[in-house]
């Protein structure tokens, strides 16, 4: 997988993994390969159950309650993966990173690659942008996505248009529902 230095493409797979965990291995599999992994993998078999504490672990960090518990979190992922980044051009693609050992399964390299992302992305563009979906603090709404903060400003909250029109149009009742009510009580 190459790693834009955001880190944006592994936490965006992260991100992917974590609102909608695919079935089997090979839908893991396919989602890497949406998000530009390309090397093959032995399977083992327990990969799918594996890589699901990769996505729970991961899911630790973005609900971590303050920046440096976020931090010690990663670190200790980054640890635990232990492989260290390597330059490689399998299949003449040309020169990139991997974060991994020749011989890692499915679920290690996921640990290393969403771990180091995780940490370029919240490095560079700051620790505040990764969180769940801002939808999902409003009474009913159980949205409970992650939210992967790629955007110039540094500002979304929502997982999805969908998520942010709801929350628009429950504002928008509750400022007609008091305008309404200030009206009553005036006349």
């Amino acid at each position: 997988m190459q790693l834009n230095p955001y880190g944006e493409y592994a936490v965006l797979l992260a991100g992917s993994l974590a609102n909608d965990f695919p079935a089997d291995r090979n839908g893991i599999f396919e989602r890497t390969r949406e998000f530009g992994m390309t090397m093959s993998f032995t399977q083992m078999h327990d990969d799918h159950a594996l890589v699901r504490r990769v996505i729970d672990d991961w899911l630790e960090v973005v609900d971590a309650p303050e920046y440096s518990a976020r931090a010690s979190l990663l670190n200790a992922h980054m640890a635990a993966a232990s492989a260290y980044p390597r330059l490689t051009d399998h299949n003449g693609e040309g020169w990139h990173l991997h974060y991994r050992d020749e011989s890692q399964t499915l679920p290690h390299v996921l640990r290393a690659v969403i771990s180091v992302g995780t940490a370029l992305h919240l490095s560079t563009r700051g620790m505040n942008r990764l969180s769940r979906c801002a939808a999902g603090q409003a009474p009913g709404d159980p949205c409970t996505d992650v939210v992967v903060d790629v955007t110039r400003n540094g500002r979304q909250q929502y997982c999805s248009v969908r998520c942010n029109n709801r929350a628009a149009v429950r504002r928008h009742r509750a400022r007609a529902g008091s305008s309404a009510a200030s009206l009553g009580r005036s006349a």
